[in-house]
C-alpha cells in the first residue's frame, strides 16, 4: 500500500466546491474520476479542507491510500490528460502511512484579492471582488491587527458549520496594493467556514465607515454572527498554500 499526497491547483468558477456531493459536480469528484481511470480503483481522496463554490487554490492538498503499480511521480503526467483543464496536478510524493492531508495540516494561507477601479473589468470577474471606491490602505491595515493572534472566532463563521471549538489562531495577515488590485494574505492555524470572506467583508466595512475601529474588539469578543453580517464574494478567494 502507498499513501500518496497530491499537490492541486484549480479555478474553481465551474465547481459547486471541492467536496464530492450528489448532483453536484465539485473538484474532488473530477480527480477522483480520472484516478479511478488510470490505477483501475475506487479512490477516495482525503482534502487538506473544503473550498466553497466558485473559491480558487493555488495550494490544495490531498491524500489518498492504495495498492498500485504506477510510479508516484508519473501520477501528475497522466492523471492531468484525463482532468478538465480547470484543474491541475502539481506533484504527487509517496508520504508514510501516518499521513493524512486533513489531519496533519499545522495551518493554511489565504489570498483575497479585491479588484479596486472606477470600472469593472470582465476578465476579473470570476477572480477577484469588485469594489469601485476608495480603499484605505493604511485605514484597513490597522484594522486587520485587531484579528492577529488567538481569537474566538465565532463572529466570523457563517452558518452551516458545526464545529464546536471556534478558537484559532491569525499568525499574521499581509495587505498590501499590486496594481489596480487590493491584496490580502492571511496566515493562520486554521480558520472556520467562510471567516476570511467574512474578515475581509469587515474589513470593507470598516474602510466604508459602515464599522468604527474602536468597535472591533467587542465585536470580535461578542462572538455574534449578526455583528459581522457581510460575507465577501467566493471568487476572490485563493487557497495559496498548506503546511505540515
Amino acid at each position: 500500500m502507498k499513501n500518496i499526497k497530491l499537490a492541486i491547483a484549480y479555478d474553481g468558477t465551474n465547481y459547486s466546491g471541492w467536496q464530492r456531493q450528489n448532483n453536484a459536480r465539485t473538484v474532488q469528484y473530477e480527480i477522483e474520476k480520472a484516478l479511478k481511470k488510470i490505477l483501475k480503483k475506487d479512490i477516495t481522496l482525503h482534502g487538506s479542507g473544503r473550498t466553497d463554490a466558485g473559491v480558487h487554490a493555488l495550494g490544495q492538498v490531498a491524500s489518498f491510500v492504495e495498492d498500485f503499480a504506477l510510479p508516484v511521480d508519473k501520477i501528475p503526467l497522466v492523471v492531468n490528460n484525463l482532468l478538465p483543464k480547470d484543474i491541475v496536478i502539481r506533484s504527487a510524493e509517496e508520504m508514510k502511512m501516518d499521513f493524512h492531508a486533513r489531519y496533519c495540516a499545522k495551518g493554511k494561507k489565504y489570498i483575497y484579492k479585491i479588484f479596486n477601479d472606477s470600472i469593472r473589468n470582465p476578465m476579473y470577474r470570476n477572480y477577484s471582488y469588485f469594489i469601485n471606491g476608495h480603499i484605505d490602505l493604511k485605514k484597513i491595515i490597522e484594522a486587520s491587527k485587531y484579528f492577529i493572534g488567538e481569537h474566538d472566532f465565532r463572529t466570523f463563521m457563517a452558518s452551516g458549520s458545526n464545529i464546536k471549538n471556534t478558537i484559532r489562531t491569525i499568525y499574521d495577515i499581509n495587505i498590501y496594493k499590486k496594481d489596480k488590485f487590493i491584496i490580502l494574505e492571511y496566515e493562520g492555524n486554521g480558520f472556520l467556514y467562510k471567516m476570511v470572506r467574512i474578515i475581509t467583508a469587515t474589513l470593507m466595512d470598516i474602510n466604508f465607515n459602515r464599522i468604527g475601529i474602536e468597535n472591533l474588539n467587542s465585536i470580535i469578543k461578542s462572538k455574534d454572527r449578526n455583528k459581522a453580517r457581510h460575507t465577501a464574494p467566493a471568487q476572490g478567494l485563493y487557497l495559496a498554500r498548506v503546511y505540515y
